[in-house]
């Protein structure tokens, strides 16, 4: 399977979410290292950074088990593929607990809200970039989506939630994305009109005390998509 075509492909269209899933589980297979397990961005043990949920958390996350959460956003295509670890237990990696994610579109606007001072456009009857999926044998699971876009006084970001199988939260967390790409993302079509991000990531409220524990890997391009890779550590 070749991961640049799959992102590629996905933004032209997926026929079915069942599709989707297959083709996900493939390249999740395909971007392991030659041992077998899945590759990992963090080499030390401890817990993620713990940060704030809203203002625009998920309000219904079991409805919305998905693995792709693009749904009518348009952009560049990202793949966030991310391994779960239980500091409990030697970092291995932490099977069977539900993980979620969501994010706002390429004009920093999130979905399930909207009408107020705080986001003008009104999303509140829509679902989209927001999704729960639950981790495998290995610990990891993956998202199809698009590159978030940016909003006012704070960076690029991806929140993320942790829970056990039952429902408890593990871990609330946020990712950051190297500049140097966003700069390139936001410089290009479908983003340039909503312009470069106001504020950097030393610079944001949440990440300018743990950005070393809260910045992702990306690789790929405009073309062909970007993949987002980021290890969170839990308390198991």
């Amino acid at each position: 399977m070749d991961r640049k075509k799959f992102i590629r492909n996905s933004i032209l269209g997926i026929a079915s979410l069942a599709t989707a899933a297959k083709v996900l589980e493939s390249c999740s297979k395909n971007d392991n290292d030659d041992s077998g397990t899945t590759a990992t961005d963090d080499a030390s043990c401890t817990v993620s950074p713990s940060e704030t949920k809203g203002p625009f958390p998920i309000k219904t996350p079991s409805q919305l088990v998905l693995e792709n959460i693009k749904s009518d956003r348009v952009g560049v295509a990202l793949l966030i593929n991310l391994v779960i670890e239980n500091k409990n237990n030697n970092c291995s990696p932490l099977a069977g607990v539900l993980v979620d994610v969501w994010h706002c579109d390429k004009d920093g606007n999130y979905s399930e809200y909207g009408g107020t001072s705080m986001q003008q456009t009104d999303y509140t009857s829509v679902h989209f970039l927001r999704g729960r999926q639950t981790t495998d044998s290995k610990g990891a699971v993956s998202f199809l989506s698009i590159f978030p876009g940016w909003y006012q006084g704070r960076a690029p970001h991806v929140h993320v939630e942790v829970l056990s199988s039952t429902g408890s939260s593990l871990l609330v967390t946020q990712i950051a994305f190297p500049e140097n790409v966003t700069s390139t993302v936001y410089s290009s079509t479908n983003y340039v009109a909503h312009g470069q991000a106001d504020t950097s990531n030393t610079k944001d409220n949440v990440f300018s005390d743990s950005l070393a524990d809260e910045l992702a890997t990306l690789t790929g391009n405009l073309t062909d998509g970007y993949t987002l890779s980021k290890t969170v550590t839990v308390n198991g």
